[in-house]
Order: structure tokens, then C-alpha cells, then sequence
């Protein structure tokens, strides 16, 4: 595809900003702070139009949310005194300075989903990671709750097969 235009960002905007906001409430636990993180993320996209492409928008402006508010976590946390927030897991991801561990991890999920088409990483990450039911996820993938289930299924086979083969994986 070619690169981006402004129509086009607009589009996005109207089209997949709910989902980026949602992204956002649910990593920051913060309105202010989700409004601005989602508005940082279109930014970006208008700075570097010229360098994206837009094959797969919502999947590029998922991970950009996750980038932006995982910033705005490391940034608050450098600026805190350390607290025992050992609960807070996402706050623990932000600023792990465990790099190997995080390297693994995203080495073993690209490999669970080097198979899978692109949505089927977004429809588990809304349905497992941001909580979103069945329903919810369809509406957003624009499939049907039982296309959704079928596809969730097959991915849970799939990982067990992995867990089977690499052992107890955590």
C-alpha cells in the first residue's frame, strides 16, 4: 500500500480510536492520562505519515498505544520513590530491567503466532489481556462471536502444543 494521508489518518481516528483509548484506560487506569496517551499516538502517526504504511492499521496503532503508555508507566515510575506495588503488573513490565526474560517472552509469542494472521493477536489481546467479552471482541473484529471462539480455540491448541514442546513455560 502506499504511504499514508491525512483523509486517511482521519479515518483511523474515527475508525479505531475507541479501540486505542481502551488500550490505554487499561494500561494507565486513568482517564486524563488515556486521553492523552491516545492523542500522543495519532500525533505520532501525523509526524511520520510519510514513513508508514497502512496495511495493518489497527494492529500497528494497538502497539503504538501499548508503546505510548508503557512510556508514560516507566516515566511515572522513574519519578516515584519505589513502592510495594508487586501487584501492579503492568507497571512491573514497564520498568523491568530484566531484559532477557522480556526477549524470550516475545520470542516465544512470535513464535506461538508467526502462524496466525494478524487479527488473531489482536482478538486475543482484547479478549485476554484487556478483558473484553466474546461479544465485545466480534464487534470490534467485525466477525461473528462464534468465528471469534473457533479462532481463540485453535490459538489455545496451539499454545499447548508449544507448552508440551518447550516444557513449563510461564
Amino acid at each position: 500500500m502506499t504511504n499514508m494521508e491525512i483523509n486517511e489518518i482521519e479515518n483511523f481516528y474515527i475508525k479505531y480510536g475507541p479501540m486505542v483509548l481502551r488500550r490505554c484506560r487499561f494500561l494507565l487506569k486513568s482517564e486524563e492520562k488515556a486521553q492523552d496517551a491516545m492523542q500522543e499516538v495519532f500525533v505520532k502517526i501525523l509526524s511520520k505519515k510519510e514513513k508508514l504504511e497502512s496495511s495493518f492499521p489497527s494492529s500497528l496503532l494497538y502497539t503504538m498505544a501499548t508503546n505510548v503508555c508503557l512510556n508514560i508507566i516507566k516515566a511515572e515510575k522513574a519519578n516515584q520513590k519505589p513502592e510495594n506495588s508487586d501487584d501492579d503488573l503492568v507497571s512491573k513490565i514497564a520498568s523491568s530491567e530484566n531484559f532477557v526474560d522480556r526477549i524470550l517472552t516475545n520470542d516465544l509469542i512470535n513464535r506461538i503466532f508467526q502462524a496466525e494472521p494478524v487479527s488473531t493477536r489482536e482478538m486475543a489481546v482484547m479478549h485476554y489481556v484487556d478483558g473484553l467479552t466474546l461479544e465485545e471482541t466480534a464487534r470490534e473484529c467485525g466477525m461473528s462471536v462464534s468465528g471469534i471462539r473457533k479462532r481463540l480455540r485453535k490459538l489455545g491448541e496451539r499454545v499447548k502444543v508449544w507448552q508440551e514442546k518447550e516444557g513449563n513455560w510461564k
